[in-house]
């Protein structure tokens, strides 16, 4: 074994030394760089010409939250973390740096966070710079000026800005920040402060009610969580030159007033349905859902979520129009829940332009909004039943149905939305249906099923169903199933 090891260690080395350099950068852990010295003369120094990536991450179980051991437990951390920083600041490129202090460190340790902060921005000139501290640590002035960053992620730092400082991280793509409250004028300088910024993640954020993005190479907005106490407070959202939003969590209260350049939409998003003031709670969603797709009407990808689904419906059974949306790619999460089903029809009938439509199952709720909303859920049903959609789908190529568990038999809506989808894709060419289910009983059902569904009418002639299925089947029966 030990000669087959120094083959392939003899081999490597034949390689360019570029190449060799390569491959040791792709290891995450710069110690495991260091060790790669005593492979052979060859490799003796070459670790030295490695940007070398550092990870002091606290160990979440090694504290126990008493006192007296926790106090030990961050000394120790700290102490460890310093001599590590004075043996890595040698000269040496460090091109990552990480510190993740997941617990709150008692405040006379900041000056402590403030070296390793000063060691990244000053002394290493890290390109990429995660600090994660929980105890809420105040980000020194001197980190706000910074031209050898390139990825900036800080989480539960506050950051507050003398009057008389600027930011200037002058080579910055990408920054994250979360669980932090920020003013606006803080936001306006960070931005001022970034021209090359091209990606902005914004997590759990509160304390401003105004997003004014003008950078020009910005493309990609993030936010999950915007919070406010406020129900009358929405955050606007100005920013004409991203072409990709994603609106996460508990984000309620969002309004864009100009995303003329926005190409994708991802609304993977909840609202916080407050059962104390319900009617006002309600509205207050639907109203910013309906402000939402208004504003992405013009977007050519849009990915929707469960909770916008429901939002949807109830505004399609009140007989709300929506605008004509010039999307091709249409994404929409769901559940097995019958009363999505008009909000997807009623969406789906004013979105002619789509070409691709996806819609993944696995998503579950209990369904609050519709509980509060419609006493009477059967009657509901029965008037969308009733109704009739006139429209085609003329540019509709290709669906697919994901995530499906369970007999389709006993869901009363899988069955309803394929048909209209058959009826009404008069140029679909694909539709694959991926399904699981283990029990026996349960899998020839569903076979069952699957002969139902190859019956129904189709407008194009030139449409396939399938099914992907994964069954815990006997071979006879599995192949009997894809054959049939």
């Amino acid at each position: 074994m030990a000669k087959k090891i120094m083959a392939m260690v003899d081999r490597l080395s034949d390689l360019p030394e570029p190449i060799l350099i390569h491959i040791l950068s792709m290891l995450p852990d710069g110690k495991d760089v260091v060790r790669s010295s005593v492979l052979s003369k060859r490799w003796r120094f070459l670790w030295r010409s490695v940007p070398i990536s550092l990870d002091f991450s606290f160990p979440e179980d090694t504290y126990l939250g008493l006192p007296e051991s926790g106090e030990l437990e961050i000394l120790d951390f700290v102490n460890s973390t310093h001599r590590e920083l004075l043996y890595w600041g040698s000269g040496l490129k460090i091109r990552k740096f990480n510190v993740v202090v997941n617990f709150s460190v008692p405040e006379r340790f900041d000056k402590d966070i403030d070296l390793w902060v000063y060691f990244a921005t000053k002394k290493a000139n890290v390109e990429d710079f995660t600090l994660e501290c929980l105890s809420g640590y105040k980000l020194p002035q001197f980190a706000f000026k910074n031209s050898s960053l390139r990825n900036l992620n800080l989480q539960y730092c506050k950051l507050k800005l003398e009057p008389s400082v600027n930011v200037n991280w002058s080579n910055l793509v990408s920054l994250s920040v979360g669980y932090v409250k920020l003013t606006e004028g803080v936001m306006r300088k960070i931005l001022s402060g970034c021209p090359n910024l091209e990606c902005l993640l914004l997590d759990f954020i509160w304390g401003f009610d105004r997003l004014e993005i003008s950078n020009v190479k910005l493309k990609k907005l993030t936010i999950n969580s915007y919070e406010t106490s406020e129900c009358d407070v929405w955050l606007e959202i100005l920013a004409p030159h991203i072409q990709n939003l994603e609106l996460l969590g508990y984000s309620s209260g969002i309004r864009l007033r100009n995303v003329a350049a926005l190409v994708t939409a991802f609304f993977r998003i909840d609202f916080q349905f407050d059962f104390g003031e319900a009617d006002r709670s309600e509205k207050s969603e639907i109203s910013c859902l309906k402000e939402l797709l208004h504003s992405v009407a013009h977007v050519k990808n849009l990915e929707l979520s469960h909770w916008c689904i429901k939002c949807m419906s109830t505004l399609a059974l009140e007989g709300f129009q929506y605008q004509p949306s010039s999307s091709r790619f249409l994404k929409l999460h769901t559940n097995y829940e019958e009363l999505d089903l008009p909000g997807i029809c009623s969406f789906i009938q004013n979105s002619s332009n789509i070409e691709t439509l996806i819609i993944d199952w696995h998503h579950q709720d209990r369904g609050y909004l519709y509980a509060y909303y419609f006493k009477d859920k059967e009657r509901q049903i029965r008037t969308f039943e009733t109704h009739k959609f006139n429209c085609s789908l003329l540019r509709l190529k290709t669906i697919k149905f994901i995530h499906l568990v369970g007999p389709l038999s006993v869901n009363k809506f899988v069955l309803p939305l394929v048909k209209y989808l058959l009826e009404n894709a008069i140029v679909l060419e694909k539709f694959d249906i991926a399904a699981r289910c283990k029990e026996i009983d349960v899998c020839l059902d569903q076979i069952r099923i699957e002969q139902e569904l190859l019956s129904f009418p189709r407008s194009s002639s030139h449409a396939s169903v399938t099914f992907s299925n994964q069954r815990s089947l006997p071979p006879l029966l599995l192949h009997q199933s894809q054959h049939a």
